[in-house]
């Protein structure tokens, strides 16, 4: 729920597009998060864009990089 609070300030202060990134296991709450705020606070807002991929990172104790799932969900106002 702090997320959808922090969305909804962010879209208080007048912002026409709002950006929400997530990777690895988090995804998950980031839809959660884009869709309790669409469908429960804000009724002037639609999904812009959703953009999925795929990010290597390189972790201290391993040579080869590993691959993260990430995604950025695209709000604005209709």
């Amino acid at each position: 729920m702090n997320y959808v609070l922090a969305c909804l300030t962010t879209i208080q202060s007048g912002t026409d597009v709002l950006i929400i990134k997530a990777r690895g296991n988090a995804i998950s709450k980031a839809v959660n998060v884009a869709q309790i705020t669409l469908n429960r606070f804000v009724s002037d807002l639609s999904v812009k864009n959703i953009t999925i991929g795929t990010e290597q990172i390189q972790t201290d104790d391993s040579t080869t990089p590993i691959d993260v799932s990430s995604i950025e969900i695209q709000l604005g106002k209709t």
